[in-house]
């Protein structure tokens, strides 16, 4: 049947790249919700799960590539397919690097295992981190179902994720002023409110990029328009 119908073998291979993605995604929110769980609460073996996930899902990203160039390659796709295509591989690279910063919060568990976090910082990174979570799921729902009401959530998730990262640092650097041998270990919160920050700042590009596949429109960063 594929020989005769060349359209058929040509959404499979579609299909096949979509659920590429999929996996790709769910594999890289299980290493980002176990790394802040290990920072809640210790755990050497997640560290490792999320160090292992982080190399599994960097092997992802680049078949994800290599499958998306070979299909453009063979198939030579127009218009929307090739928009779907090239969004497939600027996607993997935002997972990856989600991935990736995940297990940069598995290593900031590390250091701060055995510390008492001062209550306010510890409830700006955990409301950060629950909105983070919602992020980078709707980015991967609004890709993978071509949604964009629900990619064009994420811009105003980003604004909350901004806001609350200013009001982390304010605690943190407060903390530091009040107890000056928690600077040591309170630095590390800062990293992680930074790396939460970025996580962020990925699912909303993640959020453009599907806008873009479907609409060809992208967002102007100097006022947060679509152009």
């Amino acid at each position: 049947m594929d020989r005769r119908y060349p359209r058929i073998r040509f959404q499979k291979k579609l299909d096949e790249l979509k659920d590429e993605v999929d996996k790709m995604g769910q594999a890289t929110l299980k290493a980002y919700r176990e790394a802040f769980s290990t920072f809640i609460e210790y755990d050497a073996e997640l560290v490792k799960n999320v160090l292992e996930i982080n190399k599994k899902v960097h092997e992802m990203g680049y078949q994800i590539e290599h499958d998306a160039m070979s299909i453009i390659a063979a198939e030579q796709p127009v218009a929307g397919d090739l928009r779907f295509i090239e969004a497939s591989i600027k996607v993997s690279a935002h997972l990856k690097r989600i991935t990736g910063l995940a297990a940069n919060i598995a290593e900031v568990a590390r250091h701060v295992k055995d510390e008492e976090i001062p209550e306010k910082p510890m409830f700006d990174l955990q409301r950060m981190a629950d909105i983070v979570d919602g992020m980078v799921s709707k980015s991967l729902a609004a890709f993978l179902a071509k949604n964009m009401n629900i990619a064009r959530e994420l811009h105003r998730d980003d604004d909350k994720v901004d806001d609350l990262f200013d009001h982390a640092l304010k605690a943190i650097t407060k903390s530091m002023f009040q107890d000056k041998e928690s600077i040591s270990y309170l630095i590390y919160l800062l990293f992680l409110a930074r790396f939460l920050e970025r996580i962020a700042d990925r699912a909303e590009n993640i959020g453009d990029r599907t806008i873009f596949m479907i609409t060809c429109e992208k967002r102007d960063h100097t006022n947060g328009k679509m152009i």
